[in-house]
């Protein structure tokens, strides 16, 4: 690649982002004359139709409304370099502008009293611009990653240190040829030069950093380094920074750190929080907890008659309590008493602590197993939830006696406990529950904790009606 075609790309890049934002605005001018022509000559059909304010009145509002939605735009991250960007986040991104210009829409038009103004039509171009600028953005990548595969407008990295980062880099950047990335090879001081991974070649140590940078024939550098290298960090993002070309850091350490972790800014000071958990968010935590009440007032109405039907079944087919209540641990490791239907016979406490039933366990009732397998004896719990002891969806409560086991034998264990522990959750509808792999359970658990929304809470809901409550692996 030479200096030339190198500058050429960067000033192609700031003519393509001013073109951009020609398109946008034109996009947004010919959604809202679109959305009046809808509006007034087809669902009004006609000149009679036409409105109390003149036509002219309404496009002279679009002096405010191209620029307004331009810098909506830019702050909602619209204008972002997009290569590496899934493209449901770019029209995210897209959607989030135009609601937020459509709430200050309405608002201002309620605060200046412009009653005469139509909401429908409002609501229409709403509508037509998230549409037509997201098609635009979905027909201009296309055309860009088809230019990109025949080897147009591509970017040169070279990674600075071989590590496990560097390698899981090349294999992305392998496997998304439209991004248009090339990696032109790696520079390390503990790899022979001419060592290949993957067909990108170890070029040689780390000080050619100063041969290969003043030619200026990149266009990013990737500092790659490995963990034992981290104290050469400084040193090298100096001497790239001198000479111009942009920097990025991939760290090294992926397997402590989650793929989007959560910074702070302490007064200038930037923390990384090794695990970011959606449910430490005040917001989050009242959302979730209105959900619980609300879900386990509901579930305890609909399903009374059954639950009668599972404590009747329960006692006269076995002596002893109808409800068996157990030790679990709970939110902020707190003990708590999880309520079950029995489904054993009654054992001394030292019996119960001794281990998991196991298949034909000879202290599982008749009518214990029925309940087991089809999650019945969990009913009970719906009120454990109303307590606040658990949520509807969240991680499986264990015994203290295993909490302790486990926390030593599987890496991050103990996360799952920031939050309350579920009636269901990602680990049971995917099918860890019962007598399955705790490692893959609490791998599914770590991605709930950390990708919490409202909206996975639902889908979990929703799944275990059709998934969740016949268990296969309950004896």
């Amino acid at each position: 690649m030479t200096k030339g075609s190198h500058t050429m790309i960067k000033d192609n890049q700031k003519v393509f982002n001013r073109l951009q934002l020609l398109l946008d605005a034109i996009i947004v001018a010919v959604s809202y004359i679109l959305a009046w022509y809808i509006k007034f000559y087809i669902f009004d059909r006609g000149e009679e139709s036409i409105g109390v304010l003149p036509r002219e009145q309404y496009f002279s509002a679009l002096i405010f409304i191209v620029p307004v939605y331009m810098l909506l735009y830019y702050y909602c991250s619209v204008y972002k370099p997009k290569r590496a960007v899934k493209r449901r986040y770019e029209i995210y991104s897209i959607v989030k502008a135009n609601t937020i210009g459509l709430v200050l829409f309405m608002t201002l038009l309620y605060v200046m009293k412009q009653m005469h103004v139509s909401r429908e039509m409002i609501l229409i171009f709403y509508g037509l611009n998230v549409f037509f600028t997201s098609l635009s953005r979905v027909v201009i990548r296309n055309i860009l990653a088809a230019f990109r595969k025949k080897g147009y407008n591509l970017k040169y990295v070279l990674l600075v240190g071989y590590s496990r980062a560097g390698e899981e880099y090349i294999n992305r950047i392998l496997g998304n040829p439209d991004w248009g990335y090339v990696v032109c090879g790696i520079l390390d001081d503990s790899i022979p030069a001419g060592t290949l991974y993957r067909g990108v070649k170890v070029l040689g140590r780390i000080a050619n950093l100063h041969v290969i940078l003043p030619e200026n024939k990149l266009d990013e550098i990737a500092i790659t380094l490995s963990l034992k290298d981290y104290d050469r960090l400084e040193e090298i993002v100096d001497i790239c920074e001198k000479s111009g070309v942009h920097t990025k850091f991939i760290p090294d350490y992926n397997s402590l750190i989650p793929s989007r972790p959560y910074t702070e800014d302490l007064m200038g000071l930037p923390v990384i929080n090794i695990r970011y958990v959606p449910l430490s968010n005040t917001g989050n935590i009242v959302v979730k907890r209105v959900m619980d009440i609300v879900g386990s007032l509901l579930g305890i109405v609909l399903v009374s008659p059954v639950m009668a039907l599972c404590a009747l079944l329960v006692r006269l087919t076995s002596p002893g309590p109808v409800i068996f209540k157990q030790e679990r641990v709970g939110l902020h490791n707190k003990p708590f008493y999880m309520y079950k239907f029995r489904s054993m016979e009654v054992q001394k406490p030292s019996e119960e602590n001794k281990a998991w039933t196991i298949r034909d366990d000879p202290r599982v009732t008749r009518v214990g197993k029925i309940l087991r397998r089809t999650s019945l004896d969990e009913l009970p719990q719906l009120f454990n939830i109303l307590k606040g002891d658990m949520s509807l969806v969240g991680p499986r409560p264990e015994r203290p006696l295993f909490v302790e086991k486990f926390k030593e034998e599987i890496p991050r264990y103990m996360v799952k406990h920031q939050v309350r522990p579920g009636l269901t959750g990602w680990a049971q509808i995917n099918g860890y529950r019962g007598d399955t792999s705790i490692k893959r359970r609490v791998e599914y658990d770590l991605y709930y904790i950390e990708n919490w929304t409202l909206a996975l809470d639902l889908k979990i809901i929703f799944l275990t009606f059709f998934t969740g409550f016949i268990n296969k692996n309950a004896y």
